[in-house]
C-alpha cells in the first residue's frame, strides 16, 4: 500500500459497521466525503488550530448542505463537560434534528468531545470522524469510545457511540508538531506490543521513517493498527474482555495524565511511559525478561517518547489507577505483557509487585 492510494477497512459490527477509509488528499475527495456525509444539516466541530487548517477543504465537500462549523479552544485541558456545553448549544442554536451528522475535524480530543456530544444530543445523532493526528487515525477515531475529562479521572464521563464513517487523510500528518506525531507513535506501538510481534519488528526497523513523515511508512502503520483495532472492537465492543487489551499502558498513564494536570503530559506520552511500566511489571512477574523490557525502552527513546516518570508519587499513582475504568471489585486490572507482542488483561498479581514497579517509577524521580 502507498500514502498515495486510499484503502478501506471495515468495522464489522452488524447494523453499527462502518469503513475506515485511509489515504493522502481524502480531505480533496469531495465525493468521498459527501459520500459519508450524507445528512442534510450538518454541525463541524473542530479547534482553533486544525479549524484554519484543513476547515476549507472539508466545507467543499459539504456544499449544498446546512452546515454550521464550531471552533473549540485546543489542548486536553479543554476536554470537560464546560466546554462540551458549547457543542450542544451550537446544536440547539442550528436547530438541528436527529437526521443531523456530528462531523470531528481534529485529533482526540475535538473526536471524543463531538462523538459525546453525538451520542447524547437528542438520544443520539450520527457522526463521522475526520482525524487529523495520527493518535487519532489510528487509536481514538476507531471503535466507538467517546467522553470528557474529569479532575478525578480521564475519559470518566463518556458513551460508547460509534462513528458512521471514520476518513484518515494522511496528508494532515504533515502539519503535526514534532512532539504530537511522537505521541501518535505510542499508539501504534501499542499494537505491536499487544497484539503483533512481527508488526513490533517492522515498527523497530521503520521508526527513522515514520518520524520522518514517509508516506508509504505511515500508511503500513495507520492500516495495520487499524486492522488488529478493528478485529478486537468487532469481537468485543463494550470492553467486556479482549477489547481492554488496547489499554496496555494507559492505567498507568492516566494516572500520569490526572496527577500532572491534563495537557501537561499528551497522552501518547503518558501511555508510553505506561507500557514502559507495564513491561517492568511483567519481568517482575517472570512473563518476560530483562532483554524484553531493555528492547520496549529502547524503542520508546528512538521514538522520541518519555522513558522516566514524573515525581507523583506511588500513593498518588495508586490512588488515581484505583479511579481506572477496569477497575472490577476493587481490583485494579491491568494489562500486561506475557511476551513482546501477546498482551494480557489480569487482577492477579501480587500488590507489592505493583508496589515495587510504582516506587521504582515515581518515587525514583523525587
Amino acid at each position: 500500500m502507498t500514502g498515495r492510494a486510499p484503502q478501506t477497512l471495515q468495522i464489522d459490527l452488524g447494523a453499527r459497521s462502518y469503513p475506515i477509509v485511509i489515504g493522502a488528499g481524502l480531505l480533496d475527495d469531495a465525493d468521498l466525503v459527501a459520500r459519508h456525509v450524507t445528512a442534510r444539516d450538518v454541525l463541524v466541530v473542530t479547534n482553533e488550530t486544525v479549524g484554519p487548517l484543513y476547515g476549507a477543504r472539508l466545507l467543499a465537500g459539504l456544499a449544498g448542505k446546512r452546515v454550521r462549523t464550531i471552533e473549540l479552544p485546543d489542548g486536553e485541558q479543554y476536554k470537560t463537560l464546560a466546554v462540551l456545553e458549547r457543542v450542544f448549544d451550537a446544536l440547539i442554536e442550528a436547530r438541528l434534528n436527529r437526521d443531523a451528522c456530528v462531523v470531528a475535524l481534529g485529533g482526540g480530543v475535538v473526536g471524543d468531545m463531538a462523538g459525546f456530544a453525538a451520542a447524547c444530543y437528542q438520544r443520539g445523532v450520527d457522526f463521522v470522524q475526520v482525524p487529523t493526528t495520527l493518535l487519532a487515525q489510528v487509536d481514538s477515531a476507531v471503535g466507538g469510545k467517546t467522553g470528557v475529562n474529569h479532575p478525578g479521572g480521564k475519559n470518566l464521563i463518556g458513551a460508547f457511540h460509534q462513528p458512521r464513517a471514520v476518513l484518515s487523510d494522511l496528508g494532515t500528518l504533515r502539519s503535526l508538531p514534532p512532539r504530537e506525531l511522537r505521541a501518535g507513535l505510542a499508539e501504534v506501538i501499542k499494537y505491536g506490543l499487544v497484539d503483533d510481534a512481527d508488526f513490533l519488528a517492522w515498527i523497530e526497523a521503520s521508526v527513522d521513517l515514520l518520524l520522518a513523515l514517509d508516506m508509504d511508512a505511515l500508511a503500513h502503520a495507520v492500516r495495520r493498527s487499524c486492522e488488529i483495532k478493528a478485529r478486537i472492537v468487532a469481537a468485543d465492543e463494550r470492553e467486556h474482555g479482549q477489547r481492554a487489551l488496547l489499554n496496555l499502558g494507559h492505567t498507568f498513564g492516566h494516572a500520569i495524565e490526572t496527577a500532572a494536570g491534563y495537557g501537561e503530559w499528551l497522552h501518547g506520552e503518558a501511555v508510553a511511559l505506561g507500557m514502559l511500566l507495564a513491561a517492568d511489571l511483567s519481568q517482575r512477574l517472570g512473563y518476560i525478561d530483562a532483554t524484553d523490557v531493555t528492547r520496549v525502552r529502547e524503542l520508546l527513546r528512538r521514538a522520541g517518547l518519555p522513558t522516566a516518570a514524573p515525581a507523583i508519587g506511588a500513593a498518588r499513582a495508586l490512588e488515581l489507577m484505583g479511579m481506572d475504568k477496569k477497575v472490577l471489585q476493587g481490583r485494579i486490572r491491568l494489562v500486561l505483557l506475557r511476551r513482546l507482542g501477546a498482551g494480557i488483561v489480569t487482577g492477579e498479581y501480587p500488590a507489592e509487585a505493583l508496589q515495587a514497579t510504582l516506587r521504582g517509577h515515581f518515587e525514583a524521580a523525587a
